[in-house]
């Protein structure tokens, strides 16, 4: 007689239910696959051949700058005004459309952040400059030249005038004929004197360089260096106001809101395309602008 195998058979064991893994359901989330903004300018770059102290030297940013943001790190930017100010740099500098990246930029924070002053941020980085000790050697050459040109003043100044006292003493009474009246020439408007500094700009001599800084846009907060790394203006330069610089070799600017500004180098207007808000750290040296 042959037996069957009952219902209860034909279910699986407790161990096979138990090793049988459940359902599960896949949680599909939206994702983007444009590449981070730090790995498109480090892509650029290497595609460039430039190095990051390359990169550096030409955009004036700090290395440990440009290397946490091609690790997409923005904290060390100081505010998404001057990480997009970074971003726009490095990018040109390596040869990048910087206007995916700042849209990309904007996206990932929340849009475009609005203007933030520029000079308080940069209180740290103003440096004062040491006390200077008195020329004594100059100050008796000025008190000297004060001493001879009063001397000189008075001498011919006496003399000037006694001459006018003896010509008034012997002078002979008028005749009884009237003298004919002398008609007065016109006097010949004199030329509006050039302003100082547009006479600087004119006359920028070859052997230096001469920077000047119009802030035609709005007000601005620079910062001027000589070569020898001496400020020679540190502060806020309101709307309509200019400053000119010169020294032998080379002066280093920190323009606050570059986009406010409009600069003349040896005698040559610069153009820029700075935007409002924009930190820019620029050299110029004797050759500058250069042509072409």
């Amino acid at each position: 007689m042959s037996i069957g195998n009952s219902p209860e058979d034909d279910r699986p064991s407790d161990d096979v239910r138990a090793t049988t893994p459940p359902a599960v359901e896949q949680a599909h989330t939206p994702s983007d696959d444009r590449p981070s903004i730090g790995r498109v300018l480090r892509q650029a770059r290497e595609d460039a051949g430039m190095t990051v102290d390359e990169v550096s030297t030409s955009t004036r940013v700090r290395i440990p700058i440009v290397q946490a943001i091609e690790e997409d790190d923005f904290s060390r930017c100081g505010g998404d005004v001057y990480t997009r100010g970074h971003i726009r740099t490095l990018a040109r500098a390596v040869g990048a459309d910087p206007e995916p990246l700042l849209a990309q930029f904007a996206d990932e924070h929340g849009g475009r952040p609005a203007p933030t002053p520029a000079a308080p941020l940069f209180e740290a980085e103003r440096i004062r400059s040491e006390p200077r000790r008195p020329n004594w050697t100059a100050a008796m050459v000025a008190a000297i030249v004060a001493v001879i040109g009063f001397v000189g003043f008075t001498a011919f100044g006496g003399s000037d005038d006694g001459a006018k006292q003896q010509a008034a003493e012997g002078a002979t009474p008028a005749s009884g004929k009237p003298k004919p009246t002398q008609t007065p020439k016109a006097t010949k408007p004199t030329d509006p004197k050039p302003d100082p500094t547009d006479s600087a700009i004119a006359a920028a001599p070859r052997d230096k360089v001469t920077v000047k800084i119009n802030a035609a846009d709005g007000r601005s907060w620079i910062s001027a260096k000589d070569h020898n790394g001496r400020i020679m203006f540190d502060g806020l330069l309101e709307q309509g106001e200019s400053k000119t610089f010169q020294d032998s070799q080379k002066v280093d600017l920190v323009l606050g809101d570059a986009g406010a500004i409009q600069l003349y180098v040896n005698g040559k207007q610069v153009d820029n395309e700075f935007e409002a808000g924009q930190v820019e750290r620029l050299t110029y040296t004797k050759g500058d602008p250069e042509v072409g």
